[in-house]
């Protein structure tokens, strides 16, 4: 990008009338169900005799590492690994995020090492490679690929969070069903699926899984459940028999507890921060209404989306920020094309790689939604500030909110009307 533009004053010119409001901080009210111990629970799961009855001694055993930030997932890894090695299983751990850290085995590795899991903090190896096995087809005939490490080994054990997707609506989402289809089989499984685009996943995805439970020994699955807060709410063992009829029950739990903004709609949202770690798709359209397809649905309506930056954790992947109309150069400069354009490329969907109008700084940015609105109060503008689409119980909105607050029970005042403050380079304080 040609950042010589921002040496003229012809974007500060246009912006300099637009008027940002005085906001104000609020709690949003969650339900809060939680798992205070996660060791003691995960064992207490696997500790029936039917999950014990599927380890043979000496078998060797690929647990699944995904590419999101679950909570007390290294925990919940390390506990099915110990018990695995006390029943004289050998485990192991496999990236099982198809196409994410850049398609490459080392990516991947950093992916599971920026969300603690290392092979210290997981009690076992890690085996990493891109390699994939065809294991079989589908009804029609698509391809189905698994990993290489988790087809030599004995037993497979899928460990990952159940919640709504960001791409589509079906009976199973992102959960155990998805991890066998996609995640396991890295990006000629991830292409495989995705070839025939989200309209077809909620048909697919089960009968991808399906040819890899005929054809490989899933001995069961490990599925957790967070609350509002990213919080671990429910941790279950599921025996592979029981998948297909306790994943939907697990996903309605998980609609019920999905944090999200407690108004229908706004005219202007920024999100301070989008990643890889806070959603698949960088902010979660569940939350910020910003639908890639027209095959999901949910979250607040807004007229302009603003992002403000991109975190660390996404390792330079920037899906999510081609759903905003309107983003930083403090953004734009943490761009990787390299790990953002796979999976672009692997899901077929383009638009969230695209990189939106890019703004000097954040104060500019948030003008520019502003003033880019239309049949709009210009003059008390209705906006509302998230840190990300994980952390939603407190957040800021402007005070054309006030007499919707006052009728909300589930929303408290913090703090009253205060400007927003900028740094000297016109960024949040």
């Amino acid at each position: 990008m040609n950042k010589a533009v921002y040496d003229t004053k012809i974007i500060k010119d246009l912006l300099e009338p637009v008027k940002i409001p005085k906001m104000v901080k609020i709690k949003q009210k969650f339900l809060r169900p939680i798992v205070t111990d996660a060791a003691e629970e995960t064992r207490m799961k696997l500790s029936r005799p039917e999950i014990i009855s599927t380890i043979k001694p000496g078998m060797t055993v690929a647990l699944t590492g995904g590419s999101r930030g679950i909570s007390n997932i290294a925990v919940i890894i390390k506990e099915v690994a110990e018990f695995l090695k006390a029943h004289g299983a050998q485990p192991f751990l496999i990236p099982a995020m198809g196409s994410h850290g850049g398609a490459t085995a080392q990516g991947q590795i950093q992916v599971l090492e920026s969300y603690g899991m290392t092979e210290e903090t997981c009690g076992c190896p890690i085996r990493a490679t891109m390699e994939t096995v065809q294991i079989g087809s589908t009804e029609e005939g698509m391809p189905v690929y698994i990993d290489k490490y988790a087809y030599e080994a004995d037993g497979i054990i899928p460990i990952n969070r159940i919640k709504p997707h960001t791409a589509f609506r079906g009976k199973y989402e992102s959960g155990i069903i998805k991890m066998l289809s996609i995640g396991m089989g890295k990006q000629k499984g991830a292409d495989s699926l995705h070839e025939a685009g989200f309209k077809n996943f909620a048909s697919r995805l089960p009968l991808f899984a399906k040819v890899i439970i005929d054809n490989i020994n899933v001995m069961f699955g490990v599925a957790t459940v967070e609350n509002a807060f990213d919080e671990t709410a429910l941790i279950e063992v599921i025996e592979t028999q029981r998948l297909w009829e306790e994943e939907p029950k697990l996903l309605k739990y998980a609609f019920e507890n999905i944090p999200k903004i407690l108004f229908d709609e706004t005219d202007v949202l920024v999100v301070q921060e989008i990643g890889k770690n806070y959603s698949g798709s960088g902010m979660d359209p569940n939350v910020t209404g910003t639908w890639n397809t027209p095959y999901g649905s949910g979250g607040i309506k807004s007229q302009k989306v603003a992002v403000l930056d991109l975190s660390e954790e996404s390792h330079g992947n920037a899906i999510g920020a081609g759903s905003a109309d309107i983003a930083t150069m403090r953004l734009y400069n943490k761009i990787n094309f390299a790990t953002t354009y796979p999976n672009a490329l692997t899901s077929t969907v383009i638009r969230p790689a695209k990189v939106p109008m890019i703004m000097p700084n954040d104060k500019l940015a948030i003008k520019a939604a502003i003033k880019t609105c239309n049949e709009i109060d210009k003059e008390n503008p209705k906006v509302i500030m998230i840190r990300n689409t994980l952390s939603l119980e407190e957040i800021i909105v402007s005070e054309a909110f006030l007499e919707d607050i006052k009728s909300n029970r589930r929303i408290e005042i913090l703090a009253g009307s205060n400007n927003i403050i900028f740094d000297e380079n016109g960024n949040l304080f």
